[in-house]
């Protein structure tokens, strides 16, 4: 096990500085790591954008956050679902034409272990449609503003990554064959990360070396992920979990995305996360991403199929 970088706690949100003047928008903020991040942003004193797909969710997270901060945090709501390219394309839009700059996007929101095959209005398997190509989508269309400003992307993806086949399964995107909502899962968090280091190579290529792009995981978070979209079974054995010590608080969870959206002179090579057994629990930092995670052949293929799938071009 590498020492942290950070100590015997690993890195905190104590580290962050007076975030006056900064931006930062996240996805998937009224429940879970996302609310907790979007909370410690705002009372760093940034301004958040929320990017959720239930107005009135977003709505009553604002009220809460203001009963908890008080009523003088700039935080506004967007209405967007990530499963919807349209959706996400006119979220794009509002949020270019409400800020001036992006300090960093934090692609927090995501679904899990969803119990049957279901497609997205885009042809997509769910998962796939709304973890990978919704945030593909956004991450592409904010990007000339991240860029002006600067700014970072920060993806969350998963341990998951690693509990499915390893690597893209191009001849079947959609698992029309052999569905199970742990492989589709695995694999649309796969899809999230090795674009993240895919993004680094472009970024490094075109010399546009002041954006910074970073992958992080929660660990095993108490959170309602499995809550909303997983199966009986599934709920049922994470819920258990939930009261072991398997299992952090989701404030814990916050700070590996925290982390990356703040921490200055980051190392982009690593994957931030809990540093305990599993990764799943323990001290923030950067630990080992399995090496077909950052299969340079695969990335490339999957970069290209996904500017073809979503008809978005990134302009680096």
């Amino acid at each position: 096990m590498d020492t942290n970088q950070y100590g015997k706690t690993g890195w905190t949100p104590d580290s962050i500085e007076n975030l006056n003047g900064k931006i930062f928008i996240i996805t998937g903020t009224t429940s879970g790591t996302g609310f907790e991040a979007a909370k410690i942003l705002l009372s760093k004193g940034a301004k958040v954008v929320m990017l959720n797909r239930n107005p009135k969710k977003a709505a009553d997270t604002i009220k809460t956050l203001k009963q908890e901060l008080g009523n003088h945090i700039d935080v506004l709501a967007i209405q967007m679902d990530l499963a919807v390219q349209a959706s996400v394309k006119k979220a794009a839009k509002e949020v270019l034409s409400t800020v001036t700059q992006i300090d960093a996007l934090i692609c927090n929101a995501a679904i899990a272990q969803v119990p049957k095959q279901i497609l997205t209005v885009d042809g997509w398997e769910s998962q796939m449609g709304t973890n990978y190509f919704g945030n593909f989508t956004l991450q592409a269309l904010l990007f000339p503003l991240i860029k002006k400003s600067k700014g970072r992307i920060v993806t969350v993806g998963s341990m998951g990554y690693d509990m499915g086949i390893k690597t893209i399964k191009f001849d079947d995107l959609n698992w029309d064959n052999d569905y199970t909502p742990n492989e589709a899962y695995s694999q649309s968090k796969l899809a999230q990360i090795m674009t993240i280091y895919e993004l680094q190579d472009k970024l490094a290529a075109a010399g546009k070396t002041d954006v910074k792009a970073y992958a992080c995981h929660p660990g095993s978070s108490r959170t309602n992920l499995i809550n909303t979209s997983g199966s009986f079974v599934m709920k049922f054995i994470f819920n258990l979990m939930k009261l072991s010590p398997l299992t952090q608080s989701a404030e814990k969870g916050a700070y590996p995305q925290l982390m990356c959206a703040t921490e200055p002179n980051l190392d982009q090579s690593g994957f931030y996360g809990p540093t305990g057994r599993n990764f799943w629990t323990g001290p923030v930092g950067a630990h080992k991403l399995e090496p077909h995670a950052k299969d340079k052949a695969v990335a490339k293929r999957l970069w290209e199929l996904s500017e073809k799938e979503t008809g978005v071009k990134w302009n680096i």
